[in-house]
């Protein structure tokens, strides 16, 4: 019986229940954690991330993910064995953040322009955090010291490019896909090299594309206002649901006792154990993470920025819990995205440290 009732698929009932008797417990802080997580959706997330949808999803009607990676292929498929279309999806998900990466790599997979393996190695790699975030709010609003802003960078970046050159192995079994995405998106034969320069090839397969896309500009328009939308909200019930799930555990004293357990491994790898709220805020929410490794004083700056890069590459489990609701619409799985996810973090950590010299700030 007792077997019985700890088995996988019964473990997931057993925590929906506590975390029910939890908020009948704690009401207030359920509601006053839930009013937090709808602010940060809507004062952060809804203005940073809406524009990059709905402009993404203009960009694949109007053919431009197929001219640029038609432009793109010969330098992604030695690098990463991607496809020249995963040169967008690289490039929109450092620019716009997560989870910018995993939602363009699950429509690009709709129109199967890439196979399983080639979506995986794409969205292991491309889940990152934006720019503006990186620097405005973790280097300057978090540490108060622009200077961070190169070293977290090249950190999280250089890391993110490494899990790329590193997922090109992942699955390298498997067939890639053989035609060019232009030709697959509009069920053509590749492209005829008689045609010129790359750069008419390019042009000819955005214009089929647009072609079999077919929709007026208001509808295409009205389209992707609404798919974003529906993506939004998605975002914000996670975000809002992590929120309370953290506020919940600490009312319950799990987030202290887990922070204890941390204190001791930190202490053991000659870590700050004052850096272990850093770690357990950012195991599940990256800007609460990032926060705490910004405040957390007298910890050594290199140490603070050091578990900064690695929440940052890690992403918190409401990112991932973004990701992979956009990826339970594919056949892509979610495990090579969470091993990647953990690998960058221990990269960028241990990059921080190796470029500190060169990049960090002086004084």
């Amino acid at each position: 019986m007792i077997r019985f009732l700890f088995r996988p698929a019964v473990i997931p009932a057993w925590t929906a229940m506590l975390i029910v008797l939890l908020l009948t417990i704690f009401p207030t802080a359920a509601l006053e954690a839930s009013i937090r997580g709808l602010s940060i959706w809507w004062q952060v997330l809804f203005p940073a991330l809406f524009p990059f949808f709905v402009i993404s999803e203009l960009l694949l009607g109007f053919g431009i993910v197929h001219f640029i990676g038609q432009m793109l292929d010969p330098l992604m498929r030695p690098l990463f064995r991607l496809p020249g279309i995963g040169g967008f999806v690289v490039t929109m998900g450092f620019v716009s953040g997560y989870p910018v990466g995993a939602r363009l790599t699950s429509q690009i997979w709709e129109q199967r322009l890439i196979t399983r393996a080639e979506g995986e190695r794409l969205v292991a790699f491309t889940t990152s955090s934006d720019p503006i975030f990186l620097i405005g709010a973790v280097a300057v609003g978090f540490f108060h010291n622009a200077a961070l802003a190169p070293v977290l960078a090249a950190a999280h970046y250089g890391g993110a490019l490494i899990i790329g050159l590193m997922m090109r192995f992942h699955d390298r079994h498997s067939p890639g896909s053989t035609a060019s995405s232009s030709a697959r998106c509009a069920h053509q034969a590749p492209l005829d090299g008689r045609s010129g320069s790359r750069f008419i090839e390019a042009v000819k397969a955005m214009h089929r594309a647009r072609m079999l896309d077919g929709r007026p500009l208001g509808t295409l328009l009205q389209d992707a206002i609404q798919a974003s939308l529906r993506l939004m909200i998605v975002v914000g019930g996670l975000v809002v649901f992590f929120s309370v799930l953290m506020e919940m555990l600490t009312q319950a004293g799990t987030i202290a006792a887990l922070s204890n357990g941390i204190q001791y491994l930190m202490a053991m790898g000659g870590l700050p154990p004052s850096l272990s709220d850093a770690v357990v805020n950012g195991l599940f929410e990256v800007t609460l993470g990032a926060r705490e490794s910004g405040t957390a004083l007298h910890s050594g700056l290199i140490h603070q920025s050091a578990i900064a890069a690695a929440i940052l590459s890690w992403g918190g489990l409401s990112v991932h819990a973004q990701i992979a609701s956009l990826l339970s619409r594919t056949d892509l799985r979610y495990r090579p995205f969470l091993i990647a996810r953990f690998v960058h973090s221990c990269i960028a950590f241990a990059l921080v440290y190796l470029l500190w010299g060169l990049l960090g700030p002086v004084g």
